[in-house]
């Protein structure tokens, strides 16, 4: 297995060399990522040479929509969807509220839905409101200590009426890794559609969304070192049968009928610089002489290079983590099960004091509920402080998560 070059890695993120973040150590990446240079490069030539309406003939225009739409086109690669099957809105909770607005014209009143309670709140509330509708919506509860989704649970939820599961690829604050492959056939045995949130899973490489077999993956490319954008795939049959959320005249182009109105183009025209950051990572840890590999293979293999250096940092962290008494530790301590988005309640201190303490030793790190409202509640753990949140990716080095250890050890102590 090839090593992750992290000095490599963090030479391609600016904030790695600016000198007012010089010995901080960022563990709240999920809430948002670095930016790589290439993200950054691309939107500053939008801005400074084709700051103009895309697609018109003259060079400028030509220029901004071709830079547009390379973007769709190698992002889409890098999951392995169609082309069109790739849409770009404004944010990963704006897009979610028009997907349940585009299903609901395919349901009748009195059809069921499966919600979980282990979501963000963006990938729950929009759904929820469909009751209001005359949609049926059945809860897939957590278990209260562990907060794990039981696939097996489904059993007893699933009816000739259920039309859709919507469930995280992982938690926010759970953090375990959920079954997408397994509970998507599950749903389509059902003649139902599967909508994951990736929110949480898609920093940390990369899906092979058709492997997943999810009909709808959504996550934020803020946080997976781009601009403020939300991404979403939709399986083109299903976008198909979706009623049109865009201006009627819209409605036969695939990239626009679940898109109101369209997000800031510079923002699409720089998240290319996501595919040119992958690229980079690619071509410096594997040899290409050989060989020309397709570009959801290469995604394959940086989804695994970034996940095998995380998990011995997760490795790390849990082990210290694991036999402490002064916390509970939200989710499975194994961390073969769950990304590196790590919560605990301290039962000794609070969570002012350990968010203080770490701050002092130069640690970025969360409290609060983090829109997981619902898993919190369900797991009996107080929303107001909530919890302190570590979470972290392939650009962390283990000389950060010493530093965070000794942190927290004197932050708890």
């Amino acid at each position: 297995m090839t090593t992750l070059d992290t000095t490599f890695i963090r030479a391609q993120f600016p904030a790695f060399s600016e000198p007012s973040l010089a010995g901080w150590a960022f563990f709240e990446n999920a809430g948002g990522s670095y930016t790589c240079g290439q993200v950054i490069g691309r939107l500053t030539d939008y801005y400074t040479k084709t700051k103009v309406q895309p697609y018109y003939p003259y060079p400028a225009a030509q220029a901004a929509g071709a830079a547009m739409d390379e973007a769709y086109t190698r992002l889409a690669g890098y999951l392995n969807v169609g082309e069109d099957e790739l849409h770009l809105g404004p944010s990963t909770s704006q897009n979610t509220y028009v997907l349940a607005h585009a299903l609901r014209g395919m349901w009748a009143d009195g059809d069921e839905i499966i919600v979980s309670n282990q979501d963000h709140e963006a990938n729950a509330g929009v759904w929820r409101r469909l009751a209001e509708t005359g949609i049926v919506v059945k809860e897939w509860q957590i278990d209260a200590d562990s907060g794990r989704l039981d696939p097996a649970a489904l059993d007893h939820l699933i009816t000739a009426k259920t039309r859709m599961i919507a469930f995280p690829h992982a938690s926010n604050v759970v953090g375990e890794i959920n079954p997408v492959a397994a509970v998507a056939a599950k749903a389509h045995a059902a003649g139902a559609i599967a909508v994951v949130d990736g929110v949480s899973y898609a920093p940390h490489g990369f899906p092979d969304v058709a492997a997943l077999g999810a009909d709808i993956y959504l996550f934020s490319l803020y946080k997976t070192w781009g601009p403020h954008l939300g991404l979403m795939t939709v399986k083109r049959e299903l976008l198909d049968q979706m009623s049109n959320q865009a201006h009627h005249f819209n409605a036969g182009y695939a990239r626009k009928k679940v898109l109101p109105a369209g997000p800031d183009h510079a923002q699409i025209a720089a998240a290319a610089g996501i595919a040119d950051y992958l690229d980079a990572v690619y071509a410096h840890h594997f040899d290409t002489s050989d060989e020309v590999v397709e570009i959801a293979e290469r995604g394959r293999r940086v989804h695994d290079l970034f996940q095998a250096h995380e998990k011995a940092l997760l490795t790390t962290l849990l082990n210290w983590l694991r036999p402490r008494t002064d916390i509970r530790l939200i989710g499975t301590g194994d961390p073969e099960l769950r990304a590196p988005t790590v919560a605990f309640l301290p039962l000794e201190k609070t969570v002012a004091h350990v968010c203080k303490t770490a701050t002092e030793h130069k640690l970025m790190v969360g409290s609060g509920n983090f829109y997981a409202v619902r898993p919190l509640m369900a797991m009996n753990v107080p929303l107001n402080p909530g919890v302190v949140r570590l979470s972290f990716l392939h650009y962390t080095t283990a000389a950060e998560i010493v530093q965070l250890i000794d942190g927290l050890t004197d932050a708890l102590s």
